[in-house]
């Protein structure tokens, strides 16, 4: 190996520590030097160093190091390989000795120092860049051409676009049949031609299913839905692979072409599943010094018959220990029970019962509801729901005392880009729903529209930096305000709309002191997010919001705002949140200046 001369440009890091206060087999120093001074390239080639890596971890065996050094080099020859350098010269020394000139049977007592120095030579260009046969339409890399530098990942990404074109107009056997590839180190060019064998046009087989347990087959192939007998296509093929994870029965779902091509060109489709266990508990709490606290519990079965039946329980109690004026502890118990592939694969039966109590500043109520519907799932994000429901209800409020029953019609929407449901840092999420209502005693005909929209933007290479911002809007058509749904009207102030501002504290007006709710409704939140040091995190806020008598937005009703800092603490199942937040603008006078809350998951 050639070792470059102290004399050309070292760039890279180094950790120097003293001697003394080191284990007599520390490593002190790992220094990485490119001649040239790219620093482009040094960067590049310090994220692949496994010995940079070992450093970072601050492994002492020795054994391990050596067999780290040894491995250095061909760690850095494909790296360079990758950025289109097929003439690079790699020194990797251990205390002054070629690592690979060290015999792993005898590796040194101690390692002080290990110094890679990387000599990239010239960079390499597409002489040729050629795939053949490809398919109509097929969309070669941009950088796969003559004349472009020859990163070999460029090459690869060549051969899996052309295979991909044929895979998607039902050659499922597409592959490389034979890769010619050819260095010039006179005049750094790389000559190359791949050659494909697409194979016959095949269509969809049987789904052939193993693994599962009580699951039934027959259902399996109707969750899965693969169109059999039709032209074979990944991404139906990726299609039923989600809507079998998505009945929420299996831990794994592997989906693959069988080796053999069956009779009249048909390709079975093999699917190895793991069952999860049938049954499922959880719970979640959260806490705030007005509201109090709240705890969430479940039970779930999701194999009731053997179908992928998924029945739920749930138990939410809210405002325990509250102070909050006028406000009482909140019960709801709803059971959910949904049958996934009912009618086509992409939707799933739902049907639902609940009975709540609500004790809230403007009113108290029990409230009973059973429903049923449908949930078209048209694609991985996007998702419909309707249904068709019967409400009763008990209500006290300023106004007086009712009973009163309705049907719903509630339409949804849910548009969910985001990549990550409890810390997203990038993508959208929108939120629609419209319920149409028909009153059958003691309430008018009208339709509640609510609308959730939420922006996430991340900044920095890991996004660890983020903004966030949200919009929520709502309003209640029919019904004036005495007339209307308690639980249909809108209030703001508190966790769910604007933190540091007393729970429910605003809304259209007061009547014997009592508050009541809005027709309309308005709130936006912004958060700037960033995570400072490893899982910590801290965040700063402000929300505002807008309460009216009127069915839309018109400025007649009253604005509430609050702001504030928090915490986050990152775990594997969503951050862990501390807000510490102050009213800014409107609201009662007497609100305490600080409220807390704690959670999982963002506040948004």
């Amino acid at each position: 190996m050639k070792t470059l001369r102290p004399s050309l440009l070292r760039l890279g890091t180094a950790a120097l520590l003293a001697t003394a206060s080191l284990p007599a087999d520390a490593l002190e120093s790992v220094t990485l030097t490119v001649p040239g001074g790219d620093p482009a390239l040094l960067k590049r080639l310090e994220n692949a160093s496994m010995v940079k890596q070992a450093q970072k971890e601050d492994r002492t065996d020795t054994e391990d190091l050596l067999a780290t050094a040894r491995a250095e080099y061909k760690r850095m020859i494909s790296t360079l390989y990758g950025l289109g350098y097929y003439g690079g010269v790699v020194s990797v020394k251990v205390d002054g000795r070629e690592a690979a000139d060290i015999s792993p049977l005898s590796p040194p007592k101690t390692i002080r120092s290990i110094d890679i120095s990387v000599q990239p030579g010239p960079e390499f260009r597409f002489s040729e860049a050629s795939v053949t046969p490809l398919a109509p339409g097929t969309e070669l890399p941009k950088e796969y051409a003559p004349g472009e530098i020859a990163e070999a990942s460029v090459i690869g990404k060549a051969a899996v676009a052309a295979t991909g074109a044929w895979r998607d107009i039902g050659h499922a056997k597409a592959d490389l049949a034979a890769e010619d590839i050819t260095a010039n180190h006179a005049n750094s060019t790389i000559r190359s031609r791949l050659t494909l064998d697409p194979g016959p046009k095949l269509r969809f087989g049987p789904l052939i299913v193993t693994g599962n347990e009580r699951m039934r087959t027959d259902r399996i192939r109707a969750i899965a839905g693969l169109p059999t007998g039709e032209t074979y296509s990944p991404q139906e093929l990726n299609d039923a692979g989600e809507r079998l994870r998505r009945s929420r029965v299996f831990r794994s779902v592997s989906l693959r072409e069988a080796t053999e091509i069956g009779p009249d060109d048909q390709i079975a489709i093999e699917a190895t599943l793991i069952e999860q266990k049938p049954r499922r508990f959880g719970i979640g709490a959260e806490v705030s010094t007005q509201e109090g606290g709240v705890i969430n519990a479940f039970w779930m079965h999701r194999n009731l018959f053997g179908g992928a039946e998924n029945l739920r329980f749930d138990l939410d109690i809210e405002n325990i220990g509250t102070t909050a004026p006028d406000n009482g502890v909140d019960y709801l118990f709803s059971a959910l029970f949904v049958r996934p592939a009912t009618f086509i694969p992409d939707i799933d039966a739902l049907l639902l019962a609940s009975v709540e109590h609500v004790d809230d500043p403007g009113y108290i109520a029990n409230i009973a509801e059973i429903g049923g519907g449908i949930a078209w799932h048209y694609s991985d994000s996007l998702e419909f729901q309707a249904g068709l429901g019967f409400r009763a209800s008990s209500v006290e409020d300023a106004f007086g005392e009712r009973d009163y029953t309705m049907l719903t019609l509630p339409l949804g929407l849910v548009w969910d880009k985001r990549n990550d449901e409890f810390d997203p840092s990038k993508g959208f999420y929108l939120g629609a729903d419209l319920t149409p209502f028909a009153g059958i005693s003691n309430m008018q005909d009208g339709a509640l529209f609510e609308l959730d929209a939420r922006k996430y933007l991340g900044f920095g290479e890991e996004r660890n930096t983020v903004l966030a911002g949200r919009m929520q809007w709502g309003s209640l058509f029919g019904p004036e305000i005495p007339e209307a749904p308690e639980d249909y009207l809108f209030f703001a102030g508190g966790g769910g709309s604007v933190r540091g501002q007393p729970f429910q504290s605003l809304g259209a007006g007061f009547f014997d002191d009592t508050i009541f709710g809005g027709r309309s409704y308005v709130a936006l939140s912004g958060e700037l997010r960033s995570y400072v040091s490893g899982n910590i995190g801290v965040v700063g806020f402000v929300d505002a919001a807008y309460v009216g008598a009127e069915e839309f937005y018109d400025g007649s009703g009253s604005w509430m705002s609050g702001a504030g800092v928090g915490l986050r603490y990152k775990t594997g199942f969503g951050p862990i949140r501390v807000d510490f937040a102050t009213p800014v603008e409107g609201g009662p006078e007497d609100a305490d200046p600080l409220q807390i809350y704690i959670g999982i998951g963002q506040a948004f």
